[in-house]
């Protein structure tokens, strides 16, 4: 009986996400500003405003979940608005004249993937 080599096929989905989720933190310098989550949108939109003008920030994005105690968030953005978002939060360096800065942690099309992150996993 002869063998027949063994063939492979390359499968290559395209993301049919529509959206990009983003975990992200806001720290302030002195560590001691606290804010709402209607704040914390504002203090977004004001980014994007600043860096496009207000027709070129007039894009939707969501704040899906926000912790006042750590200042962390999930956003969902349209793919399309991904990078305007990205740029425009790492570019907001103060809030009411105290310096800030935002540190996104994770970024997936996919919410669940933001559930868990392996570089803090602990192993036993």
């Amino acid at each position: 009986m002869e063998e027949k080599p063994t063939s492979y096929e390359r499968v290559v989905y395209k993301n049919a996400s529509v959206y990009h989720y983003m975990k992200i933190y806001l720290v302030f310098e002195n560590g001691s500003k606290s804010l709402s989550a209607e704040q914390f949108k504002q203090l977004i939109i004001s980014g994007l405003k600043d860096l496009y003008g207000e027709i070129g920030a007039a894009f939707p994005f969501d704040v899906l979940t926000f912790d006042q105690t750590e200042l962390s968030a999930i956003l969902r953005v349209y793919n399309r608005g991904l990078v305007k978002l990205w740029s425009a939060i790492t570019l907001i360096g103060s809030y009411e004249s105290v310096s800030c800065a935002f540190r996104v942690t994770q970024v997936s099309p996919f919410l669940l993937a933001l559930s868990g992150n392996s570089r803090e996993m602990e192993v036993f």
